[in-house]
């Protein structure tokens, strides 16, 4: 299995564009702190590729990773034609990307999707749990709007089994409800309840045996995310606050970081205390632009290096 991180920052990316904390401020001054809204490609064969979560910037994120580039298929040069203007040409528009995996219905992880309307006739295949897609098409009018573009074809995403990104593809997908929290714009969209709003994903290539969690955004965790996550050789998660108060503490909401749906990584009810207990390979994603790890030089990543705790970075590749 090939994992690709195309982004580690959560909302906002890393700087914000109206935000001067010092977080941001130093990713103005040092380019190495810089990040993009929270995403990952996952390879499903040879030449076809899934991305997880639809940020704001991904078409900057697919020029950086030179797997996700389109490359022109030759055809042979026709002999010319008296009177002819032009004969068959390359397809030039043969992208690698196969579809969208969506973790949640939030504007960070989805609003990219527009930005692919450039796809055609050839469409775009998202895989969606119930809940993420109905707010997508109420709430966004996402099919009402893209539609005139490209058509939108969608999969479950379903907790009940595993299924494969694609039919030659080892690795198959399933979903981990983790939590109930609506985007704001569809609290109030009649949908169902529970806690398939949110979700984490389990990765597994059937060839080699190998697990991976991704898990972007974490209100709770629940008993059925911990028993993955314990059979996992990688867990990526929630690292958007370093502890609860920081939100209240920096000023940028009343809430908690629990209140704002986000479990902390440090402190009582911290998820590092809990990744320290796995034998994965677990790295924290999604930093807020207030988060001190932001810093790469914060004392920070020292205490999750010596709990065996990494900080995914943006490009980083992961091989299981």
């Amino acid at each position: 299995m090939l994992l690709h991180v195309l982004g580690t920052a959560a909302g906002g990316g890393v700087p914000q564009w109206n935000c001067a904390c010092p977080g941001c401020s130093g990713a103005r001054a040092h380019p190495t702190w810089r990040r993009r809204h929270a995403s990952l490609a996952v390879q499903a064969s040879d030449d076809r590729w899934y991305l997880i979560n639809a940020t704001p910037d991904i078409g900057d994120q697919i020029e950086d990773c030179p797997a996700l580039r389109p490359l022109p298929v030759p055809v042979p040069v026709p002999v010319p034609v008296r009177g002819s203007v032009s004969g068959p040409r390359a397809n030039s528009r043969r992208t690698p990307i196969a579809g969208l995996i969506l973790t949640d219905a939030e504007l960070d992880h989805t609003l990219g999707i527009a930005r692919l309307r450039e796809a055609g006739t050839d469409g775009l295949e998202l895989l969606a749990t119930g809940s993420v897609r109905e707010a997508l098409l109420t709430g966004l009018r996402l099919e009402a709007v893209l539609g005139p573009y490209t058509p939108l074809t969608w999969r479950e995403l379903s907790q009940e089994r595993s299924v494969p990104l694609t039919e030659d593809s080892t690795v198959t997908i399933s979903a981990i409800p983790v939590s109930g929290k609506r985007p704001r714009y569809a609290v109030h969209l009649p949908g169902p309840e529970g806690d398939t709003w949110v979700v984490a994903l389990l990765l597994t290539d059937r060839a080699t045996g190998a697990k991976a969690v991704y898990a972007p955004a974490l209100a709770a965790w629940p008993d059925v995310l911990q028993s993955a996550v314990a059979e996992a050789d990688c867990v990526i998660v929630d690292g958007t606050f370093w502890d609860d108060e920081e939100p209240r503490r920096t000023g940028i909401s009343t809430r908690t970081a629990t209140g704002m749906g986000h479990l902390p990584i440090d402190g009582p009810g911290g998820t590092a205390e809990r990744l320290a207990t796995l034998r994965a390979r677990c790295l924290y994603t999604h930093l807020n632009n207030t988060n001190p790890l932001v810093d790469p030089s914060a004392p920070q990543y020292k205490r999750l290096a010596d709990q065996g705790i990494e900080v995914a970075g943006d490009g980083m590749v992961i091989q299981l």
